[in-house]
């Protein structure tokens, strides 16, 4: 799988241990690092139009809650984002939402418990014949009337 991490300032502790347990991991072909010394909005925003563009699979992103992140890549077309700090959300985000960005929060989640989530989320897979996916493709609609 191509994967992103990115992180500003106030979610770059998190995004460091995430990114060594990454880094390892066979799962994973490709490891883009996107940190950059500017604001989560632009950080997001050039995330989410990685993702969108085909440039990976998946992101995750990482701020002080997880929340801002998941605004701002929300506003790039195509792109799902959520926040997840537990397995319910986790497995949510993925399954019946199709969502490609996870977002995280340093100041939520310790990197042990962030990384045991991580991990469960690589494997996970949108099953498209569920009941969420008329819902996705609702939104999806939606979204390309703007």
């Amino acid at each position: 799988m191509k994967l992103i991490i990115a992180a500003p300032a106030n979610g770059m502790e998190l995004k460091n241990a995430l990114q060594a347990h990454l880094a390892a991991d066979p799962r994973i072909s490709s490891l883009r690092d996107m940190s950059t010394d500017t604001s989560y909005p632009q950080l997001s925003f050039a995330v989410a139009q990685a993702v969108a563009a085909g440039e990976a699979e998946r992101a995750i992103l990482i701020c002080g809650t997880g929340i801002g992140t998941a605004i701002a890549a929300n506003k790039v077309a195509g792109i799902r984002a959520a926040t997840a700090h537990d397995l319910t959300s986790v497995r949510g985000a993925v399954e019946n939402y199709n969502a490609q960005i996870l977002c995280m929060g340093q100041n939520v989640i310790a990197a042990p418990a962030a990384w045991a989530l991580v991990d469960i989320w690589l494997n996970l897979r949108h099953d498209a014949h569920s009941s969420y996916a008329p819902k996705v493709h609702e939104i999806s609609a939606f979204e390309q009337q703007k």
